[in-house]
């Protein structure tokens, strides 16, 4: 199983899923390994080099659509199971910025390091914005540094499963005055309208580390679900998600992103539209009452 680098909430949630799955089966061995992210998670399914890895919305669009660099991948894509959701919205220390709007080609943004799969999307959507900016590019710890130096005026932040707050950006509100600035309501339109792009809002004063925040957040948001190969084996699947439903209860200690998987519905609720289940993931899903006539089962393995 494939998620992110070692030291993310993704990669260290997905030991939780592992632990759970292989203290409760002797059926099936599950084993979470670091990768760069969501892009060569792909890569890895088309050389068979993992079974279950994670992706988020905007990739999934590009790999139903077919589009690079997604055009050729020699096999049909599925999905298991929802991970967790990861909202993305932009924070800046410059007080001169108060709406992206103000974003302007010698602004120093930073929407997620380059090559990360979350960049793409980010940058698409200040696209509705502003004509251009000076792309840098930062890790998410090392944002709050280059704020207090004056390397970057623009980075983003994110509220996991719209609950919790990533350590990194506690330790962001302890270095440097951050306010997240307004979406114009006309960007909020564009954003609505574009097919690659999921919005939602959440109350601003729920970032408890920000100085500054609109009543409502507006931003883009990315749901990350387990995916593989259709022809994966039937069995390893059903096995794999029987393990991990039944002792759901013991998620969230292993890491409090999971604890909302506790919640059976959690697990079905945000897949992917139009991206059909594994046939075992269905059946399973299915005999659990937790799918509705849009969900689609892929053919057999």
């Amino acid at each position: 199983m494939l998620s992110s680098t070692e030291g993310t909430t993704a990669y260290a949630a997905n030991e939780g899923l592992t632990a759970v799955v292989n203290e409760h089966t002797d059926d099936v061995f599950a084993e979470a390994q670091p990768s760069p992210g969501t892009e060569a998670n792909i890569g890895s399914l088309m050389d068979e080099d993992a079974e279950m890895v994670f992706s988020q919305n905007w990739g999934m669009n590009l790999i139903m659509e077919e589009e690079e660099p997604y055009d050729e991948l020699g096999f049909d894509v599925v999905q298991f199971f929802h991970f967790y959701t990861l909202p993305w919205f932009f924070v800046t220390a410059n007080e001169e910025i108060e709406s992206i709007a103000d974003i302007d080609e010698e602004t120093q943004v930073s929407p997620t390091p380059e090559g990360s799969g979350t960049a793409a999307p980010l940058e698409h959507a200040l696209s509705f914005a502003t004509d251009d900016f000076d792309r840098v590019s930062y890790d998410f710890a090392e944002q709050a540094s280059a704020m207090e130096e004056g390397r970057l005026e623009v980075g983003v932040g994110s509220y996991m499963n719209l609950e919790i707050e990533p350590g990194w950006l506690q330790e962001m509100g302890g270095t440097v005055d951050y306010h997240i600035p307004t979406i114009p309501d006309e960007v909020h339109d564009e954003w609505e309208s574009d097919s690659g792009i999921a919005v939602g809002t959440f109350p601003g004063d729920e970032i408890e580390t920000a100085s500054g925040a609109p009543d409502e957040v507006v931003t883009p948001i990315f749901e990350y679900n387990f995916v593989g190969r259709q022809d994966l084996t039937y069995d390893m699947v059903y096995a794999f998600l029987e393990a991990l439903h039944e002792n759901r209860e013991e998620l969230g200690g292993y890491h409090e992103v999971l604890s909302k998987l506790e919640d059976e519905e959690n697990f079905t609720n945000e897949l992917y539209e139009d991206v059909p289940l594994h046939a075992a993931a269905y059946d399973y899903w299915d005999e659990e009452g937790l799918l509705n006539d849009d969900h689609e089962r892929a053919d057999d393995p």
